[in-house]
């Protein structure tokens, strides 16, 4: 049996000729853990088999692994993890990578199982980028080093260090790991991120669109100015580096009075957080 203290470990990848899945295993297969990659269907079977690894049924990767690794859609988490949590031997590690489910209490739970969740931060909008190859790598895991944010539900500090393990492996390279509650996980994505900063991202994109298509300006014109702007903006807000002129602090008190609305920080709060995630996954409530 693996020493827990040591590692490496034994890893199963379930869902592994998915998006998620073909990342962190194109990682994994690269490290001393031994892996075993499951997938359902027939293409995503295909997948792996074509980045040269073995399809290994479910059963037989989850026997005795340390870690197993539910890389499936949030929406299908919770069936998925009724198949997997009973089948596991006592003291494994279950490690999701989206807190929606965790925090929504649709896993499948065992007294004598650890559940972990860990959400890449993506490589950071200030990261010094030194090579071509950070540069291309916007999503990280490949080149460009990231952050992660996880959350584990006991305070077991050995467990927490073996799925730190794995976590700084799959989402490589990474700079560090942040640990948070699996709520303030939640807080983080899908509120802060997804619910704010991407939706920001793509109202940008339309507001791009309609500066060409009604405004009439020329579109590399327009993309040049925004994407500068954009950058611009990210750093004085976030770092500080140089104040705002006074006519754009005007500028600015006008798109806020004319496109946020007053009470829009109540997205922070635990019901909207419930009520948004329970959205996202399809369900009529969370059950936490």
């Amino acid at each position: 049996m693996t020493d827990l203290s040591t590692g490496p470990f034994t890893v199963a990848v379930i869902g592994a000729g998915g998006k998620m899945g073909m990342r962190v295993s194109n990682n994994l297969v690269k490290s001393a853990h031994t892996v075993y990659y499951s997938e359902a269907s027939p293409a995503g079977q295909e997948r792996v088999r074509e980045a040269g690894r073995e399809v290994t049924e479910t059963a037989d990767a989850i026997a005795d692994a340390d870690v197993v690794i539910l890389a499936v859609p949030d929406v299908v988490l919770g069936k998925v993890s009724e198949g997997v949590v009973p089948q596991l031997k006592s003291g494994a590690i279950v490690l999701t990578l989206d807190p929606a489910a965790a925090y929504a209490g649709l896993l499948a739970k065992r007294d004598d199982v650890e559940f972990a969740v860990a959400h890449p931060c993506h490589p950071s909008l200030f990261l010094e980028r030194r090579t071509d190859e950070e540069y291309a790598d916007t999503f990280g895991g490949i080149a460009a080093p990231q952050e992660v944010v996880a959350a584990m539900e006991s305070d077991n500090l050995e467990k927490r260090a073996i799925a730190e393990e794995i976590i700084t492996v799959i989402y490589s390279p990474v700079i560090a790991v942040h640990w948070v509650t699996v709520r303030q996980l939640a807080v983080l994505e899908p509120t802060l991120v997804e619910t704010i900063a991407c939706m920001i991202g793509a109202l940008l994109k339309e507001a791009l669109d309609e500066t060409v298509n009604t405004a009439g300006v020329p579109y590399e014109a327009a993309r040049a100015m925004l994407w500068g702007h954009a950058s611009i903006a990210m750093t004085n807000s976030l770092r500080g580096s140089n104040p705002f002129s006074e006519a754009c602090l005007i500028a600015m008190d006008y798109g806020r009075e004319s496109i946020v609305k007053d009470d829009w920080k109540k997205i922070f709060e635990p019901e909207q957080l419930d009520y948004v995630i329970a959205k996202m996954l399809k369900i009529d409530a969370v059950k936490r």
